[in-house]
């Protein structure tokens, strides 16, 4: 049995289409934003640099407890932006016990600032709506 075009209409996975104005504005707030850097902004990589970003270093304790997160999740984050070199990773040990100690990079800082920029132009934009 073939199905009716109601059945069609009332399909609760179809996407909501967007008006074609607010498409075409879309797409001239992205001509005038820049790129926007994946890599900082997931929140919890996010939360990493902007706490190196006031701090010189911080352990790995340290991080965790500030971002209240576990150690893995805090591992992974952390690793990938060894990754892109935004921060650095130290490992040593302090007496028998290990100690990991991260650093925001120069090239980090730029990252930040110009994911931070790029946040100031978006809510600029839509204020000046």
């Amino acid at each position: 049995m073939a199905k009716s075009s109601t059945a069609r209409s009332t399909d609760l996975t179809a996407k909501p289409r967007a008006p074609k104005s607010a498409k075409v504005e879309a797409r001239s707030l992205e001509a005038t934003l820049p790129q926007l850097d994946r890599i900082i902004h997931e929140r919890m990589r996010l939360g990493i640099v902007s706490a190196l970003a006031v701090n010189e270093l911080l352990t790995f304790n340290e991080l965790k407890r500030l971002l209240h997160t576990t150690d893995g999740n805090l591992s992974v984050h952390a690793r990938r932006l060894e990754e892109v070199e935004y921060i650095t990773c130290t490992k040593s040990f302090e007496g028998r016990m290990p100690k990991t100690e991260y650093r925001l990079t120069a090239g980090g800082r730029k990252a930040l600032e110009r994911y931070l920029d790029h946040m100031e132009a978006l809510i600029q934009a839509m204020r000046d709506r």
